[in-house]
């Protein structure tokens, strides 16, 4: 009997390998986190720089107190929104297995329980935490797609699930637990509002982002330039609305809708770079709530931030 995509792709890993798998986020290129030389492989399919630490993904809680510290406020945290699209940086456990190199030689650790019911049954498949960051070459828009997952990286992989397309499609939230009040490292989807619902305030410690994943100042860049807070297009160029815009234009939303907007933005980054434009020009879009991650991603992008 052949075996199921799912036991490939769980033997592929436990084997060394990498494979695309499905977050509810972006699609991930995985490998086994306690695995140094598969590690060292998503850094190279990647070209990804080394000093930048990897997220290790885990089926449940419990899986992520072996290679983690977690206090009151980590446990907090993570039943308010676990599984989902939150990551915390937490003291690495004395015994943790994950890699230095997944780590990026620090003392800390970034864990996260993924939403999309196909990623925790791999994992639960492998019982061992997996870093997957996202499946594109390092740098580039992160695919929220199959097929763009592939296209990116797919020759690197072993295996690949197929999970649809991505339900959030921005990276996850990261937050820092490590030093007195927790600090808001990467924004995303679960908000600053939502944490602080739960938590109370952030604080700011920009120090922190080596911690994080998706802090370079040029990442998630199409080979276009990126132009921002722009209200129409010039000759050769595309525009990003938000909000209504007619027929035949592009928008991130046509209602108006950040959800929307941030579900839609790296597919629709890729697909005007694939029509070749001068620049690519996103309208303005508001920064509170999920608008603070959007604005971030895009800036980003078009190479600053700030």
């Amino acid at each position: 009997m052949t075996p199921s995509p799912l036991a490939m792709a769980a033997a592929a890993l436990r084997a060394g390998h990498l494979v695309i798998l499905p977050t509810e986020t972006v699609y991930g290129l995985g490998a086994d986190a306690t695995n140094a030389d598969a590690v060292a492989a998503i850094f190279e399919a990647k070209g990804r720089p080394r000093f930048n630490p990897l997220i290790s993904h885990v089926a449940d809680l419990e899986r992520g107190e072996q290679i983690a510290v977690f206090d009151d406020r980590a446990r907090t945290l993570a039943k308010a929104f676990w599984p989902g699209p939150l990551t915390l940086v937490l003291p690495s456990r004395p015994d943790s297995p994950v890699s230095d190199l997944a780590r990026a030689g620090l003392d800390s650790v970034a864990v996260r329980v993924p939403g999309h019911p196909l990623a925790r049954k791999l994992l639960s498949m492998v019982d061992r935490p997996v870093v997957a960051p996202s499946a594109n070459r390092s740098g580039r828009p992160s695919p929220t797609t199959f097929a763009d997952a592939l296209a990116e990286t797919g020759v690197s992989a072993r295996a690949a699930l197929d999970g649809g397309p991505c339900e959030v499609g921005l990276e996850s939230t990261v937050v820092s637990l490590l030093d007195g009040s927790p600090a808001l490292l990467r924004p995303g989807s679960v908000t600053r509002a939502d944490l602080e619902a739960v938590i109370g305030p952030l604080a700011d410690r920009p120090e922190e982002g080596r911690r994080s994943p998706g802090r370079l100042a040029l990442h998630y860049a199409p080979e276009a330039p990126v132009r921002l807070n722009a209200t129409e297009a010039g000759e050769g160029e595309i525009l990003l609305g938000f909000g209504p815009v007619g027929p035949g234009r592009w928008s991130l939303s046509e209602a108006g809708d950040p959800r929307e907007a941030a579900s839609n933005l790296f597919c629709l980054l890729r697909a005007a770079d694939r029509e070749t434009p001068r620049a690519i020009v996103v309208a303005p879009i508001p920064g509170d709530g999920l608008g603070e991650a959007i604005n971030d991603r895009l800036k980003r992008a078009a190479g600053f931030v700030g």
